[in-house]
């Protein structure tokens, strides 16, 4: 008799954090993850996603952001734009809950941060992340349209794909077009 495995709605979320980084254009940082950078990478045609990572136990999740944007991809040179009001959740299908972290958690709940990029692109290391300091988790990266990011990410992250886009949509202009006025509280 064959015994299936069905996801345990008591196991807990892992706290992470996600992160969009914007260039001066608007456009998005997207990095291709490795075969081996992780549990969730099952779908080699959906291999693009934007950073993202573990809050440490008793870390700040802004912290948290900056320490994962480093880690995976060297970049320090940011300015906040703006942090969602809620934490995002999705829950891993069946087969991948059985491999990822032992089994320890459902899925993941994310704290995501809108982030804009005020280095040079140089700046930007993926195959020898924090200085070389942190396995490389991409192989390929690229600037790409806030609008493609659901359809390139795997499909069971894509809602919470879906809910970063809408919440972060107003800060994926060209940098120069933002002004003293957009910073103000809308009435």
């Amino acid at each position: 008799m064959k015994h299936s495995h069905r996801l345990d709605p008591d196991l807990p979320y892992r706290p992470c954090v996600g992160l969009l980084l914007l260039n001066r254009e608007g456009r998005v940082f997207i990095g291709r993850r490795k075969r081996e950078a992780g549990p969730e990478h099952v779908d080699g045609s959906h291999a693009w996603q934007m950073p993202q990572g573990g809050i440490d136990p008793g870390e700040d999740p802004y912290a948290a952001a900056l320490r994962e944007l480093h880690e995976e991809t060297n970049v320090r040179s940011v300015r906040l734009l703006a942090e969602a009001p809620d934490w995002l959740s999705y829950d891993l299908p069946d087969p991948v809950s059985r491999r990822a972290w032992r089994g320890r958690y459902r899925g993941q709940t994310q704290k995501w941060f809108a982030l804009r990029f005020t280095g040079d692109e140089g700046e930007i290391d993926i195959h020898r992340p924090a200085g070389g300091r942190h396995k490389a988790e991409f192989d390929a990266w690229r600037w790409e349209r806030i609008e493609r990011l659901p359809d390139l990410i795997i499909p069971f992250k894509r809602v919470v794909y879906e809910r970063v886009v809408t919440l972060f949509a107003p800060h994926a202009v060209p940098a120069e077009e933002k002004g003293p006025r957009d910073l103000l509280p809308r009435p």
